[in-house]
C-alpha cells in the first residue's frame, strides 16, 4: 500500500512539475510572441515605406532620411536593442514556431550590425535601386500608396515634401563617398542622369506626380479637389522638380566626373570585405564568394549540354551562338502586335497549367492576381516583376511586364518560366501566403529573405513539366536560358567584385552562354555592378530546395507526397536557408 501511495505521489509531483513547466513556458512564449510584435511596430516606425508596402497607412505621411547619422544611430540601437533582448529568452523552452522565430531574428539582427561597418551610405542610389525612382512610382497615383480619401491625398504631400531633404542628404553621402574612393562606377552614373533628368518637366500638368489629380475621387466635395489640385501643382513646382533637378545636375556636373572606370567592389578601400559581407548576407549562407564562383562554373557547363540536345532536337545546324541569335532574331519568335496580346499570352499559360497546380499545391492564396504592363516612365529600365498585394487582399499581387515594342517582344525570351517564377506558383504563392498566415509574427509575415524569395521562384521554373508547360522546345529552350541565366550571375557577379572583371568583359561572357540582346546583358551586368550579391541568391537558394526535394524522395519513397513537401517549404514563411534546411529535416523525420 506505502509503494502505491508513494508511486501515486511521484506521478502527481510529476505532473505538477509538467504543469509548471508548461505554464512557464507559455508565460515564456507569450513574452517572446510580445517582443516578436514589438520588433516589428517598432520596424515599421522606422521604415515607414515598408508599412506603405504592406497596407499599413500608419506612416504613409512620413518619410525616412534613411542616409543621415541620426537615422545610422537609431537603426543600430533599434539591432543593438533586440539582439540583446534575445539573451533574456531560453531558445529551448519555446514552442517550434516561436524557435523559427528566435532564429530568424538572431540571424537578422547579427546581420544587420556586421553591415554598419561598411559605409553603404555613401552610396545612397544607383539605376536600379533608387528612392527617386520609388518616390515616382508612388506619386504617381497607381502604386501602393492609396489616393481613395481627402487624407490619402494630404499625408502623399507631408512624404513628398521630405524627399528635398532627403535628396539634401543623398547628395551629401555622394561627396562623402567620393572624397573616401567609394563611388559608382561611370557606367552606372550615366543612366541615372536622364532618369532625373525625365522628371524635370515645364509644367505641373506634364509631371508623373501630377497623376492622384487626374484620379480625384468624383466624391470628393468641389472645395476639396480645388484645395488639393492648388497644393499639387504647388508641391511639384516647388519641391518634386527642383529635387529633381538638384539631384540630376549634382550628377551630371561634379560626380560623374569623379565616378570610377572600374566595375567592382574589390576597386574601392575596403570593397573586397564589403563584398565577401554580402554574399554573405544575400545567400544567408557561410558561402565564400569563391566557392558560389565554382558553383556557377560547374552550373554553367551542365546547363549548356542540355541546351545543346534541345538545339539537335529541333535540328538546327550550327553552333549554340548562332542557335542564341537565330531565336533572338527570327520574325516567327515576335508573333505580337500590340501590348493586350502579350498579357493575353501569359494569362494563357496561367490558364493551360491551372489543372495541374491543384495537384501539387495544396494551398493557393486568397490575395487577388493582375498581369499589367509596366508604366511607360520606368519600362525602359525595368525588368519584368512581381510587386506584392496587401494583406487584406484590397491591393492585389501584380505581375509586370515591361513592353517598349510589342512587335519586338520575343516568345523565346522564356514566357512560360518567367510566369511560372514572378508569379504563379512563384512570387505570388510565396509572398501572398505568407501574409495571410495570421499564425506567423508579423515581422515574419512582411519579411523575406532573398535566397529564400528568389531561391523558391526560380524552383518554381522547374515545375514547368510537371505543371503541363515547357511542351514547345522553343520554351524548354527559354526555360533553359533562364535558368542559365542564374547560373552566370553567380560567374559574373563574383568576377566582377572579386577578379576584376570589367564590364564589358562580363556582358561578352553573358552573350557567349545565353541568348540575351547587347541591351539585355548590360542592364544586367550594370545591375550587378549596383546591386552587388543581390543577384547569387536565386541559383543558392533554388539548389538548396531541389536538394532537399530530392534527398527526401529518396529518403521516403512512397511517403513523400510533393503538395505536402509544397506546404512544408512555404508555410512557415522566408527563413535564412539553415533554419529552413534543419525545419525540413524535422518535417522529413515526421513523415517516416
Amino acid at each position: 500500500m506505502k509503494k502505491i501511495l508513494l508511486f501515486a505521489t511521484c506521478i502527481s509531483v510529476l505532473m505538477a512539475c509538467k504543469q509548471k513547466s508548461k505554464s512557464e513556458n507559455n508565460v515564456e512564449n507569450k513574452a517572446f510572441s510580445a517582443l516578436c510584435e514589438k520588433y516589428y511596430q517598432d520596424g515599421l516606425k522606422l521604415n515607414p515605406l515598408s508599412a506603405t508596402y504592406i497596407g499599413d497607412e500608419r506612416y504613409n505621411d512620413q518619410l525616412a532620411n534613411d542616409g543621415s547619422q541620426a537615422f545610422i544611430k537609431e537603426y543600430r540601437n533599434f539591432n543593438q536593442q533586440y539582439l540583446d533582448s534575445l539573451g533574456n529568452y531560453d531558445r529551448e523552452s519555446l514552442d517550434a514556431n516561436d524557435k523559427l522565430s528566435f532564429d530568424y531574428l538572431k540571424d537578422q539582427l547579427s546581420m544587420n550590425i556586421e553591415g554598419l561597418k561598411y559605409h553603404s551610405e555613401y552610396l545612397p542610389f544607383n539605376q536600379m535601386f533608387a528612392l527617386p525612382l520609388t518616390i515616382g512610382q508612388l506619386g504617381s497615383g497607381t502604386g501602393a500608396q492609396p489616393f481613395k480619401t481627402v487624407k490619402n491625398y494630404e499625408d502623399w504631400l507631408k512624404r513628398v515634401s521630405a524627399f528635398s531633404i532627403w535628396a539634401d542628404t543623398a547628395i551629401a553621402n555622394f561627396k562623402k563617398g567620393a572624397s573616401s574612393g567609394i563611388v559608382l562606377p561611370k557606367a552606372l552614373v550615366v543612366k541615372m542622369i536622364p532618369q532625373m533628368q525625365s522628371m524635370v518637366v515645364a509644367s505641373p500638368e506634364e509631371s508623373l506626380f501630377y497623376g492622384p489629380i487626374k484620379l480625384l475621387p468624383a466624391s470628393f466635395s468641389s472645395v476639396d479637389k480645388q484645395k488639393l489640385t492648388e497644393e499639387y501643382r504647388n508641391v511639384i513646382t516647388t519641391v518634386i522638380i527642383p529635387t529633381y533637378k538638384k539631384l540630376g545636375d549634382y550628377l551630371q556636373n561634379e560626380y560623374l566626373p569623379k565616378a570610377r572606370t572600374t566595375s567592382g567592389y574589390s576597386a574601392m578601400p575596403g570593397g573586397l570585405e564589403w563584398y565577401t559581407y554580402l554574399v554573405k548576407q544575400q545567400t544567408t549562407t557561410n558561402k565564400t564568394p569563391e566557392e558560389v564562383y565554382q558553383t556557377g562554373l560547374k552550373e554553367v557547363a551542365r546547363i549548356k549540354g542540355e541546351m545543346d540536345s534541345i538545339k539537335n532536337l529541333v535540328g538546327f545546324k550550327g553552333d549554340l551562338k548562332a542557335f542564341f541569335e537565330y531565336m533572338k532574331t527570327d520574325k516567327k519568335f515576335m508573333p505580337y502586335k500590340n501590348p493586350k496580346e502579350i498579357l493575353d499570352a501569359f494569362e494563357n499559360i496561367h490558364q493551360r497549367m491551372k489543372p495541374n497546380l491543384k495537384k501539387m499545391f495544396d494551398h493557393e492564396p486568397k490575395t487577388p492576381f493582375e498581369i499589367r504592363q509596366t508604366e511607360a516612365f520606368r519600362a525602359a529600365s525595368a525588368s519584368a516583376e512581381y510587386n506584392q498585394g496587401s494583406a487584406d487582399g484590397k491591393r492585389p499581387g501584380i505581375f509586370y511586364v515591361p513592353i517598349l515594342d510589342a512587335t519586338k517582344f520575343n516568345t523565346t525570351s522564356g514566357m512560360e518560366s518567367l510566369f511560372l517564377h514572378e508569379a504563379i506558383p512563384g512570387h505570388h504563392y510565396q509572398i501572398s501566403l505568407t501574409q495571410e498566415n495570421t499564425r506567423l509574427p508579423n515581422f515574419r509575415r512582411f519579411g523575406g529573405h532573398n535566397a529564400y524569395v528568389e531561391g523558391w521562384a526560380l524552383y518554381c521554373e522547374s515545375l514547368g513539366k510537371e505543371l503541363g508547360l515547357y511542351q514547345d522546345p522553343y520554351q524548354h529552350m527559354g526555360a533553359l536560358g533562364d535558368e542559365m541565366h542564374r547560373a552566370i550571375r553567380l560567374v559574373v557577379d563574383v568576377a566582377i567584385h572579386t577578379k576584376n572583371m570589367s564590364r564589358e568583359e562580363a556582358i561578352k561572357y553573358m552573350m557567349d552562354n545565353e541568348a540575351i540582346s547587347t541591351e539585355g546583358a548590360t542592364a544586367e551586368i550594370e545591375r550587378y555592378m549596383g546591386i552587388p550579391a543581390q543577384a547569387l541568391g536565386y541559383k543558392t537558394g533554388a539548389m538548396k530546395i531541389r536538394e532537399l526535394r530530392t534527398k527526401y524522395e529518396k529518403e521516403l519513397g512512397a511517403k513523400f507526397k510533393l503538395a505536402a513537401f509544397h506546404t512544408e517549404v512555404l508555410k512557415d514563411g522566408s527563413l535564412p536557408l539553415s533554419v529552413f534546411e534543419a525545419k525540413m529535416d524535422v518535417w522529413a523525420e515526421k513523415q517516416k
